[in-house]
C-alpha cells in the first residue's frame, strides 16, 4: 500500500481539476456538428447532386462556416494568454494532438469556401461577379468537384476524431483515457449533422436518405458507449472509478436520461417508425439528438475533470 501527502493547494487542480468551463464542450459539440456536415456535403458532392436547386450542400456549408466560427470563439474564450494565438501557427508537433488541431482547423475554412464556390448564391455573384467566373470554372470540371467532396469528407473525418484523440490523450484524467473517444464523438457529430440536415432538407430524398443514416448512427453510438464502458470497467481501478462517475455517480442521471434516453433512445424509436410510415417525420426527434450530442460533451468534460489517479 502506498500512502501519499501532498500540501498543494492549486484552486484550479484540487480537490478536482476545474480548468475547462462552458466554452470547451460548445467547442467541442460544434466542431462534430461541423465535422459531421463536411462529410455529408463532401458525399453529396462526390455523388455530383451540386447541380439540383434543393440539395443540401447548397446551404449546409454556409451553416457549418457560422458554427465553425462560433466553435473558434468559444475556442477563444477559453484561452488564458488570447495574444499569443498566433505562436500556435509557427509550428506543427506532429505528437501533439493540440497541434493537429490547431492546423485542421485552419485548413478547413478554405474547403467549406471552395464548396460554397460551387453554387454560390445571387445575392453573392451580384456583390461579388467575380464569383460567377471562378464557379462555372470549377463546375466545367465535374472531377474537381468529387475530389472536393472527398477533400471534405477527409477533413470532416479528421476534424470530428480530433477532438476526441485530445481528450483521450489526456492520460492523467482516466475517463478520457480510453482509445475510442474519438470514435464516440466522431458518431456523435455525424448523427448530430444528419439529424440537422434531416431537420432542415427540402430534397425529400435527402431527408429520408439522412434520416436512415442516423438511425444507423445513433445504433452504432449506443454500442460505442458500451465498448467504451466495458474497456473502462475491465482496466484498472482508476478507470473503474472513473466509469461509475456516469453508470452510478454523480453525472450518471444527466447521462442515462439526457444523453442516451432523450438523446439516443427515444429519438431513435420516432425515426425508425417514420421511415417505415409508421408516423410522420417530426423535427422533435432531430432536436433530441442534437441536444444529447451537446450534453454528451458538458458529461465527458465535466466527469473527466473530476476523475483522477488519486
Amino acid at each position: 500500500m502506498h500512502e501519499i501527502s501532498t500540501t498543494r493547494n492549486n484552486h484550479l487542480i484540487d480537490p478536482t481539476l476545474s480548468v475547462w468551463g462552458w466554452e470547451i464542450p460548445v467547442y467541442l459539440f460544434l466542431g462534430g456538428m461541423v465535422a459531421g456536415m463536411m462529410i455529408i456535403t463532401g458525399y453529396f458532392l462526390f455523388k455530383q447532386r451540386q447541380s439540383e436547386e434543393t440539395c443540401s450542400c447548397r446551404y449546409v456549408p454556409w451553416v457549418s462556416l457560422v458554427l465553425l466560427s462560433l466553435g473558434m470563439f468559444a475556442l477563444f474564450l477559453d484561452l488564458e494568454h488570447k495574444l499569443f494565438t498566433w505562436r500556435l501557427y509557427t509550428t506543427f508537433q506532429v505528437t501533439s494532438p493540440m497541434s493537429w488541431g490547431a492546423w485542421i482547423l485552419i485548413i478547413v475554412y478554405p474547403a467549406i469556401l471552395v464548396t460554397i464556390l460551387i453554387t454560390p448564391p445571387k445575392w453573392l455573384i451580384e456583390k461579388f461577379p467575380v464569383v460567377k467566373k471562378y464557379s462555372n470554372w470549377l463546375n466545367e470540371r465535374k472531377i474537381w468537384i468529387k475530389n472536393i467532396g472527398v477533400a471534405n469528407m477527409i477533413l470532416g473525418a479528421m476534424l470530428g476524431m480530433y477532438t476526441g484523440i485530445l481528450l483521450s490523450s489526456l492520460g492523467a484524467r482516466p475517463l478520457w483515457n480510453t482509445s475510442i473517444l474519438w470514435l464516440l464523438f466522431l458518431v456523435s457529430g455525424l448523427s448530430g449533422a444528419a439529424a440537422f440536415v434531416h431537420m432542415v432538407a427540402k430534397n425529400v430524398y435527402e431527408r429520408e436518405l439522412l434520416a436512415k443514416a442516423d438511425n444507423g448512427f445513433l445504433t452504432f453510438e449506443l454500442f460505442v458507449i458500451g465498448l467504451m464502458i466495458i474497456g473502462l470497467l475491465t482496466s484498472t481501478q482508476v478507470h473503474q472509478d472513473a466509469a461509475m462517475l456516469i453508470l452510478n455517480g454523480p453525472f450518471a442521471p444527466t447521462f442515462w436520461v439526457f444523453v442516451v434516453g432523450i438523446g439516443i433512445i427515444i429519438p431513435l424509436i420516432i425515426q425508425l417508425m417514420a421511415v417505415n410510415h409508421k408516423v410522420n417525420h417530426t423535427p422533435w426527434a432531430p432536436i433530441m439528438v442534437i441536444l444529447g450530442g451537446l450534453i454528451l460533451r458538458f458529461v465527458i468534460v465535466e466527469a473527466g475533470q473530476v476523475s483522477s489517479w488519486f
